[in-house]
């Protein structure tokens, strides 16, 4: 089983920025691939993906929401995924997951890790 463990949310106004990181432990990346994701729910909404990369891959995936704001990168040494949150607005609020699959598609649709969530609120 892999954990996962975000950190980095935080308050922010509009039009700033902020980086999220997650943190992966208890799996070995030489065994297979590893999609890892970002995952965001704002009150009474649904979770939706909004951006995944497959560690040590190159193809990224980006909800339209947030494509060309949002960078998902990674330091897969480090087994670390980072999303750098540009030009945020009011509703990109919500709690931000970090999530795991080793098994496509890359956005998993129901992956088989989470990480406890980070809150991110952009203010006007």
């Amino acid at each position: 089983q892999v954990q996962l463990m975000e950190s980095g949310g935080g308050s922010v106004q509009a039009g700033g920025s902020l980086r999220l990181s997650c943190v992966a432990s208890g799996h070995t990346y030489t065994s297979g691939r590893v999609c890892m994701a970002w995952f965001r729910q704002a009150p009474g909404s649904e979770r939706e993906s909004i951006a995944s990369v497959w560690i040590g891959g190159s193809g990224k995936y980006y909800n339209s929401a947030v494509k060309g704001r949002f960078t998902i990168s990674q330091d897969s040494a480090k087994n670390t995924v980072f999303l750098d949150m540009n030009l945020l607005k009011v509703e990109d609020t919500a709690m931000y997951y970090c999530a795991a699959d080793w098994e496509s598609p890359c956005p998993p649709t129901h992956p088989r890790a989470w990480g406890q969530g980070t809150q991110v609120t952009v203010s006007s």
